[in-house]
């Protein structure tokens, strides 16, 4: 067996880089948001509302195509996600009038949700013993992404103006469809062994502890996407210029990356539902306490919140596939695509909340969401696995290569 980084299957190191990639151009809308809403004479409302469609696109979808990715050919899922993400989504940069920069966010959107729970599955299947591990490393290199996004667009597009940002998809392009993609296993299957029953129906076993795993991440992200969207926009009202305010975004979600990186090898150790009882407590005073600081002292305490609340982002995936073994796509897209989609329903009203009391208050507000999430943890299974008898058809193949499983 040929193992690279970390002792990573070289599967999981090019899926990683594709979701780099991917979640990179995933995140060009809310750096953009200062230049947008003038340009388009937006209040935060209808930016939460255009923010919400394409966290829906980009995540709910997800659950449709994890079920497609169960049943279907998930190399397709794969190819086709990414180019379509890259390329559709920085059109938003042409947008002359709210229609048109919602439909180029749904449609980039749909492309990035294709990716997505077939990645996470096949990550799963080539984990081996590292599970933990594996996926801490594929979600934190989607945040990464996330994190260097504002660096490149928020600079290119206040000083060459929006029009110029579509011409980022051609590195975009060109990396993803040349450097990576190829590079993928050929596949025909995400089961060793097909069951009766795949996809949805084979979870009702496990709906309770899925759904209050589903719930936690709902809750969770309500927060994050809270203050991805808004920190930015706060930040340029208090007189950052766009490329500060993203520099800002960036360091932020640098945090975040480093803190999902730790938690799943953490809970490897200590077991999920300890990790993600402490993370999100811990993370509440740093997040409540943010909005009332500026300068250096926002950009740290904002960044250790987001470090410990975005610590079970692989926690979560990586739990819900151990609690129920079976359909690895179907299960990722529940706890990654259709959780975060639905917690983006909340960043309209979070933004009409924001015009009438401020966005530091609502910030605050939002704060304390994790504290819920966190009861409903208590419940969940203890240990370092956590989870249920394992089935027939369980997708994790101690070793495999490259040529005999499918995504």
């Amino acid at each position: 067996m040929t193992r690279r980084l970390f002792g990573l299957h070289p599967t999981v190191l090019v899926l990683a880089s594709t979701h780099f990639v991917v979640d990179g151009f995933g995140n060009i809308f809310a750096p953009l948001l200062p230049l947008i809403i003038p340009r388009l004479n937006l209040s935060l409302a209808a930016a939460g509302t255009l923010q919400m469609l394409y966290l829906m696109a980009n995540s709910v979808s997800q659950l449709g195509f994890g079920h497609l990715a169960d049943r279907w050919r998930p190399r397709v899922l794969l190819i086709a996600g990414p180019l379509i993400g890259v390329s559709i989504v920085t059109l938003v940069g042409l947008a002359q009038n709210v229609w048109m920069l919602g439909g180029a966010l749904i449609l980039g959107g749909f492309g990035a949700a294709a990716f997505h729970p077939p990645a996470a599955a096949l990550v799963h299947r080539f984990s081996g013993n590292r599970r933990g591990l594996s996926m801490s490393f594929h979600i934190t290199s989607g945040t990464l992404g996330q994190a260097i996004a504002p660096l490149i667009f928020a600079p290119v597009a206040q000083r060459f103006g929006l029009s110029m940002v579509p011409w980022l998809m051609v590195p975009g392009l060109l990396l993803v469809g040349l450097g990576l993609l190829p590079r993928l296993p050929r596949i025909e299957r995400l089961q060793e062994h097909q069951e009766p029953s795949v996809g949805f129906s084979a979870l009702r076993p496990y709906a309770r502890p899925l759904t209050l795993l589903y719930l936690i991440v709902v809750l969770r992200t309500m927060t994050a996407a809270t203050f991805s969207t808004f920190t930015p926009v706060m930040l340029v009202r208090r007189g950052m210029s766009v490329a500060q305010a993203g520099t800002v975004a960036a360091i932020y979600l640098t945090a975040v990356g480093a803190g999902g990186f730790f938690g799943g090898p953490l809970a490897d150790r200590l077991g999920p539902r300890r990790v993600i009882v402490l993370s999100l407590v811990a993370a509440v005073p740093f997040l409540f306490a943010a909005p009332l600081l500026s300068g250096t002292a926002f950009i740290v305490v904002v960044a250790c919140g987001g470090l410990l609340l975005q610590s079970t982002l692989p926690v979560n995936v990586t739990f819900g596939q151990s609690l129920a073994p079976i359909s690895a796509a179907t299960v990722s897209s529940l706890m990654m695509g259709f959780a975060w989609g639905m917690s983006g329903l909340s960043v309209p009203f979070t933004g009409m909340l924001a015009d009438r009391i401020g966005i530091e208050r609502t910030m605050m507000i939002m704060a304390c969401v994790p504290l819920l999430a966190a009861a409903l943890a208590w419940p969940l299974p203890a240990g370092k696995g956590g989870h249920s008898p394992a089935r027939g058809s369980e997708t994790v193949v101690p070793e495999v290569t490259g040529t005999d499983v499918a995504e």
